[in-house]
């Protein structure tokens, strides 16, 4: 059983690693944030089709549930639009520390949606993350709209993980994602039909930018999610979540390396990047502690 708990540990941190390698990808990819977005949904779903089709699942799902998808298929097309913006005006570290705010947004959406009072530590901690970006705005001016379009998807972000959190109590996971996936990618594409984006350069990209978008789509979205659930039958919620909680770490090491110069901050910025990225670990911490002491109770 240690054995077994070890190995998905390990392949806990290597999905992380993937996740964080997606940003490098999007900033290595050299077309625009919605066609970008709009080829990773489509090669994701025509994966999970193929997974679905090897398992032998069902694809029926409710009209209640097609509309409860179709909606958050369009948040997390616009979560991934608005992020791969951030990236492309700014850079890979900018974008990761400032998607890392989407915990403080959530402790001000799921309070509405599962009627419960907002937590004065979460709103502690989230002035902590505000103190942080002022620091970041304040000496990094330069990448302000990087941050503003890393905000907007952090928000997003937020209320897509808060309406999951709903679904996942109704639906299997791998069906929320595939439907999710399809209704952003029918989305994107009404919106590129109806600007008239759909010219034949649409379709013509460079080799790297294919090899790069397949490695997005295919490894980076469904592959990551698939394996991403898997794990969590073995490990605890608290592992998981400390765990994806080291993306930006991961991210921003990898893009020093890649992109060198182009990445390299000045000092004030990784201040007030540590304080963010330390309160939202410190975040992870506290809400593993309150559970623990939850079931002590009981």
């Amino acid at each position: 059983m240690q054995k077994v708990k070890l190995k998905n540990y390990l392949l806990l941190h290597f999905i992380v690693f993937i996740w964080g390698f997606t940003a490098i990808l999007g900033a290595l990819i050299s077309i625009d944030a919605i066609p970008l977005v709009w080829y990773r949904m489509l090669i994701a779903v025509a994966c999970i089709v193929v997974y679905f089709l090897i398992k032998k699942k069902s694809f029926k799902i409710t009209s209640k549930a097609a509309l409860s998808f179709f909606i958050s298929g369009l948040i997390i097309a616009v979560h991934w639009i608005t992020f791969f913006k951030a990236i492309k005006v700014s850079n890979v570290s900018v974008a990761l520390v400032t998607m890392s705010t989407g915990a403080f947004f959530a402790s001000l959406i799921e309070p509405f949606f599962f009627k419960r009072k907002i937590n004065l530590v979460e709103m502690i901690l989230g002035s902590l993350v505000i103190l942080g970006l002022y620091i970041i705005f304040n000496f990094e001016s330069d990448y302000t709209m990087g941050i503003i379009y890393a905000l907007i998807s952090a928000f997003l972000s937020a209320l897509f993980a808060v309406l999951n959190g709903l679904y996942i109590k109704k639906y299997e996971a791998d069906t929320i994602s595939l439907y999710q996936l399809l209704f952003g990618v029918l989305g994107i594409t009404v919106f590129l039909a109806a600007t008239g984006q759909f010219t034949p350069s649409f379709f013509v990209l460079k080799a790297s930018d294919w090899v790069y978008l397949t490695i997005l789509g295919s490894i980076c979205t469904a592959y990551a999610f698939i394996v991403s659930v898997k794990v969590m039958k073995y490990l605890s919620p608290y592992t998981v979540m400390l765990t994806i909680n080291l993306e930006p770490i991961y991210a921003i090491v990898l893009a020093l390396i890649i992109f060198k110069e182009k990445e390299q901050m000045n000092t004030t910025f990784y201040f007030g990047a540590f304080i963010v990225l330390f309160v939202v670990l410190l975040n992870g911490l506290l809400k593993n502690s309150s559970k623990i002491k939850k079931k002590l109770q009981r």
